[in-house]
């Protein structure tokens, strides 16, 4: 239960809910007790009537009948508003608990959910947020009534005979002690099928990504086959949760005949002896019953606390995770884009790879800096640091003479367009997608203003729906050169001070990508301006170009200048030169 504790806060919240429901379950379940004293009434006026030999009126059953009846109805009615109060608050809980969650989830950075798959996110968010939802809920609710039931239930049997009570209770001790053996092994399968569940949505989320790359290379059979295995290992484990809850339902069901032949052969030989009225057997009868089901749902109950304390570690371990960057201020203020590298290295916390060593340079506001070099040379971990997507492992980053950690973090990003190497759209229309980083709010002029700078706007036109045109998943019904542009129209739309394009021309052709640097040259005029390229046609106007090579800067120039040395930067030129 220690994993649940967390939960308290959300009780609290929603108290009058929850205090409401306890006082629901105490009056339905008293409602249903007092039919055991109108049934030992009914009863005795029988007994009575056939010692005497007077038969009782119809009336008088009447009577009975409608008061066993109208305890029903009010007992029903009280276990009716039990649910509406109770599991209310669940869905209340579970629809906080999954805003928590997913609000913790945009906290966290990059290398997060560079070690953590998609389908576990998911199923954590849904699948476990799920399973504590029925903690919160169900199990919440047969507790209370169980704990109501039993003392309600043992007042008036009390009331009628303290021995014939406990021997009927007497089989409680064994219950209690199997419940105790068998939780803890339900606490350890349900982890089990948890991980198991979270593996079996990681490996579809991923099939159903990667369906084109699939199909292409024929794989079906062998994914198919993969979602097999993985499948059987979880239906293995859930088997073996099942075969272990299954065990309580027989066990709670031998508990309960086992009271009610004590009930018969014990209350009989007291009615006997004339220590116990006849009718009081009767009345203990439905007072076992109705205690059937409270004791009976105890091993239910206790798979729904295990598996949601099980569900509940496993959501714990990630609210746990604090985000390796920080915010450490929320001033807001003007950004120049004057940025200082000062002898920066940096390695990949996740697998500790050394991308960058001891880089240095100084841009300017208002300059562009171009950056080229081959493949794994660290450019795309530049510009990762210069957007704070991670910390330098050493060194230090001054923007505006300022260090890179001291800004607000949330006002550097607003004001830095990013065109990642890998675009990302969303599946909207591409209007939305271009006005993502205006927070929505931008009008259609901009819009169109940015997609003409980015030289899309006359593929967008020839769209049936035009700017309405729902892109599909990751912008699958666009072409590569097409997502790139868009993604290029939704950084430049909102002006920001920075700008930053990773490699992002590396999909269209020669003329467009001359294109869209002549609109760029008046969207880049008085900004500051980073440009991964492996095209050094792109970088040609660029105040200054690094070549990055093992991490560290080889070559530093204008691309006259680079030109003129004759090194790396003017063999990767006449190359270019000649292919084209």
């Amino acid at each position: 239960m220690q994993h649940l504790k967390v939960l308290n806060p959300f009780f609290l919240k929603y108290k009058w809910h929850f205090f409401g429901g306890l006082l629901f379950v105490a009056l339905s379940t008293i409602f249903g007790a007092y039919q055991g004293v109108v049934l030992r009434q009914g009863t005795k006026t029988i007994i009575d009537g056939i010692a005497s030999g007077q038969t009782p009126a119809t009336t008088t059953f009447v009577g009975y009948g409608l008061k066993l009846i109208g305890l029903a109805l009010i007992s029903g009615f009280f276990m009716f508003l039990m649910r509406q109060t109770i599991i209310v608050m669940s869905r209340h809980i579970e629809y906080d608990q999954k805003n928590e969650i997913y609000a913790h989830y945009q906290q966290l950075d990059v290398s997060f959910y560079k070690q953590n798959a998609t389908g576990d996110l998911m199923n954590r968010i849904s699948e476990d947020v799920g399973k504590v939802r029925m903690y919160t809920g169900p199990a919440i609710m047969y507790i209370t009534n169980t704990i109501v039931t039993m003392v309600t239930i043992l007042l008036f049997m009390f009331s009628v005979n303290v021995k014939l009570t406990l021997l009927v209770f007497l089989p409680l001790p064994l219950l209690s002690f199997i419940i105790y053996k068998v939780s803890d092994r339900i606490n350890k399968q349900s982890g089990k099928v948890q991980e198991e569940l979270s593996a079996l949505t990681t490996l579809a989320q991923e099939s159903f990504s990667a369906i084109r790359v699939i199909k292409a290379y024929a794989q079906e059979r062998f994914y198919s086959a993969r979602m097999n295995e993985r499948g059987e290992v979880y239906k293995t484990r859930a088997l073996q949760l099942a075969r272990t809850e299954s065990f309580f339902g027989p066990t709670m069901l031998f508990m309960i005949g086992m009271s009610l032949c004590i009930t018969v052969w014990y209350g009989g030989s007291l009615a006997i002896k004339g220590e116990m009225g006849a009718e009081n057997i009767t009345e203990f009868i439905l007072y076992v019953y109705r205690l059937t089901w409270p004791f009976a749902s105890l091993g239910w109950v206790t798979s729904l606390v295990q598996r949601a304390s099980a569900s509940q570690e496993r959501i714990n371990a990630f609210m746990k995770t604090a985000p390796a960057i920080q915010n450490t201020t929320t001033a807001v203020y003007p950004l120049q884009g004057h940025i200082q590298f000062r002898n920066v290295s940096f390695t990949y916390p996740e697998n500790k790879v050394e991308a960058l060593k001891g880089i240095s340079f100084d841009l300017k506001a208002g300059e562009t800096l171009g950056i080229t070099g081959p493949i794994g040379s660290g450019k795309s971990s530049l510009v990762n640091l210069i957007a704070r997507q991670y910390d330098v492992s050493s060194g230090e980053i001054l923007l505006d003479g300022k260090p890179l950690p001291e800004h607000n973090l949330s006002l550097l990003r607003s004001q830095m367009g990013v065109v990642p190497q890998e675009v990302f759209l969303f599946s909207d229309t591409i209007r939305n997608n271009i006005r993502f980083s205006g927070a929505g709010d931008m009008d259609d002029a901009k819009v169109e203003r940015a997609a003409r700078q980015a030289a899309v706007y006359d593929n967008i036109m020839s769209f049936p729906q035009q700017f309405e045109t729902v892109v599909g998943e990751r912008g699958i019904t666009l072409s590569g050169g097409q997502k790139q542009r868009i993604s290029i129209a939704r950084a430049i739309i909102n002006e920001p001070a920075l700008l930053i394009f990773d490699d992002c021309l590396s999909a269209v052709d020669t003329e467009t990508e001359e294109q869209i640097l002549t609109s760029l040259k008046t969207v880049m005029n008085g900004k500051t301006s980073v440009i991964v390229s492996h095209r050094l046609s792109s970088l040609k106007l660029a105040d200054q170009i690094v070549y990055l090579e093992n991490g560290m800067i080889t070559e530093r120039g204008t691309h006259e200048v680079l030109l003129a040395k004759r090194g790396a930067y003017y063999r990767l030129y006449e190359l270019q030169e000649m292919n084209n």
